[in-house]
């Protein structure tokens, strides 16, 4: 049965009714609550390395993020369409208080499990926070007017990603990790007081029920794709049951979905709306986007710190000019939109400066220096700045003012549905063709050492960082060439020891070790089989003779060694090279599918405003 059309009352057309000066107090009310958001994705990461220390749970590691992703993208359009029947206000409101709870809650945990639980809740709370702020500039200004604000948000998810490293750094060693959660209270308290006071209640002017079979059936259809997705492959292969059965429990509930909103009288996401062009293009450009961006960000650290091997607190400031460069043109495009009243060209623009700087990425090499990777950041983030707002704006400027919160909401879960299948897919890109490499680069090498050696560079190992096996040993080399001479120097050391005690002190358990060691010279052997006829004076001047030998022998193992360990490094270097460029190769191919998309993007006229009258003002 057709659903009855939703109710539909008189709405306060806020952006005629507000005077300039209450939009802008309005406007930084809901980028402080945006920023909140962005930075809790970024102060966190800094911290993991203390908090498995401290709570003991490795194995739970990946789920302090996963957890928070599950429940953030399952809700963002559910907020969206419940924003768009009681008002931002509200739900920005709700979604602060649930975040503050949970950050505080994450703070005091005193297990991994709880703190898993609890970032599930500060996800929960997060969805409202960004599918709401990125909605309220459609309340607030007319199309033709917005574009020049939408750069604005791209500059504070920049912000957050400059400064939440940094600032989760500084609190983990100068505090606790503890409180990269409590931080979150300040400014969350200031955005909650701000938004209470002064943000309108901001209506749709939509009056209709709660579509609770179509909330149900979405996360249905969400959570089990998502964890399927995010599950350590090497436990849960593609081909598992639980895998399989995660992803059929998802199609089911795909399909009961469809159904619930079809019949919905206010569905969560209308699917009308893809029967226009502009959201259904900018809904599938948004995947790809999406996950091309996890790609070029999330990747290029393994090659920072793998290849360069420069430090992970140097790792992160390398993405500092790809910050600053989509701020810039983030800010600049949208300007330049609100001058000309044309999008599209503007983000076919930003599309082509994506395709070239990931080919540029694909000529990464070990010897490439960390200026040049920095300038392929600017590049990068030259493109994206234009393409994130104005993919925005474009549909907002599409859909009807009703469906602006869902349709928002929808873009953004989207663009999280990308970042999801590209961890997923590029990670499995990356463990297949990485181990390949390894192995194909260290089979030749390894056939020349000693077997203890030769286990310590296994392919399995060495895929997680040259540290392999030995990660967090103290006083361990973390490099193949250090390590290698590390061995050589441990090894002679130890036989400098039972020399030492078998020809001065004639300790049988050293004569014993020595004379069992096939490598022991026949002539070493034979003097400690008469080692009692000898007076101290012979056994001294033979442990003289034998130490300078062993010295000699050495001095040449180190040179050998050294050799062949900056061969391992640079074989090691060259896998990983080769990989990671294999996966920018790859996301290649979604950035040309989002260029071609947006070929067909309408050039929907951006909609003016009417004039003020009455104006309203928050004072």
């Amino acid at each position: 049965m057709a659903a009855t059309p939703a109710q539909t009352a008189t709405r306060i057309d806020y952006a005629a009714t507000l005077d300039q000066r209450s939009k802008m107090v309005i406007l930084a009310g809901v980028l402080l609550s945006l920023f909140l958001s962005s930075l809790d994705q970024t102060i966190v990461s800094t911290a993991l390395p203390r908090i498995v220390a401290d709570l003991q749970g490795i194995e739970l590691l990946a789920w302090v993020s996963t957890s928070y992703l599950l429940a953030s993208t399952a809700m963002v359009p559910i907020y969206g369409k419940l924003s768009d029947i009681y008002g931002r206000k509200l739900i920005l409101l709700f979604g602060i208080t649930v975040f503050l709870l949970g950050s505080v809650l994450c703070g005091l945990s005193g297990s991994m499990l709880q703190l898993v639980f609890y970032r599930g809740l500060q996800g929960f709370g997060a969805a409202a926070l960004t599918s709401t702020a990125f909605a309220i500039p459609a309340d607030l200004f007319a199309p033709a007017e917005r574009a020049r604000y939408m750069g604005l948000f791209g500059a504070v998810f920049g912000l957050a990603s400059v400064i939440g490293p940094f600032i989760g750094g500084l609190l983990t060693d100068m505090i606790s990790w503890h409180w990269v959660f409590f931080v979150n209270l300040p400014i969350g308290l200031v955005a909650l007081a701000f938004i209470a006071a002064k943000l309108p209640k901001l209506h749709s002017g939509v009056h209709s029920p709660i579509d609770y079979a179509g909330s149900v059936t979405l996360l249905v259809a969400v959570v089990p794709l998502l964890l399927a997705l995010t599950l350590d492959k090497t436990q849960s292969g593609w081909g598992s049951p639980l895998v399989l059965g995660l992803l059929a429990l998802s199609a089911v509930g795909l399909g009961l979905f469809i159904v619930a909103e079809r019949r919905a009288v206010a569905p969560v996401l209308p699917l009308h709306l893809f029967r226009n062009r502009t959201f259904a293009l900018i809904s599938m450009i948004s995947v790809a986007v999406g996950s091309t961006l996890f790609a070029a960000i999330f990747f290029l650290s393994l090659y920072l710190v793998n290849v360069l091997g420069v430090s992970a607190t140097e790792a992160g400031t390398t993405l500092i000019p790809l910050t600053l460069s989509l701020v810039f043109g983030s800010v600049v495009s949208s300007n330049l939109v609100q001058r000309m009243g044309r999008y599209k060209g503007m983000i076919l623009f930003g599309m082509v400066i994506i395709v070239a700087s990931l080919w540029w990425l694909t000529t990464l090499t070990p010897e490439t220096s960390i200026w040049m990777v920095r300038l392929r950041m600017v590049a990068l983030g030259l493109g994206l700045g234009p393409a994130l707002p104005l993919l925005n704006l474009a549909m907002q400027n599409a859909v009807p003012h009703e469906h602006i919160g869902a349709a928002t909401a929808s873009r953004q879960f989207f663009q999280q549905i990308g970042q999801v299948i590209g961890s997923a897919v590029f990670g499995a890109v990356l463990t297949t063709t990485l181990t390949t490499a390894l192995t194909a680069n260290l089979a030749p090498l390894r056939a020349q050492l000693p077997p203890t050696l030769a286990a310590q560079l296994d392919p399995e190992a060495l895929r997680n960082g040259p540290v392999g096996g030995s990660e967090g040993a103290p006083g361990t080399a973390t490099d193949p060439a250090a390590r290698m001479v590390q061995a050589i120097t441990a090894r002679f050391a130890t036989q400098r020891d039972l020399l030492t005690r078998a020809l001065r002190d004639a300790d049988p358990v050293a004569i014993q070790t020595l004379q069992a060691d096939p490598q022991t010279p026949a002539q070493l052997k034979e003097l400690l089989g008469g080692l009692g006829a000898l007076p101290p004076a012979a056994r001294a001047e033979a442990l003289a003779g034998a130490l300078t030998a062993l010295d000699a022998a050495q001095a040449q193992a180190l040179v050998a060694g050294q050799t062949l360990g900056a061969q391992i490094s640079q074989a090691v270097k060259v896998a990983f090279t080769d990989s990671i460029t294999a996966i920018y190769r790859y996301a290649i191919v979604l950035s040309v599918l989002a260029l071609v998309l947006t070929l067909f993007l309408p050039e929907v006229p951006l909609r003016g405003g009417r004039k003020p009258t009455p104006t309203l003002s928050l004072e």
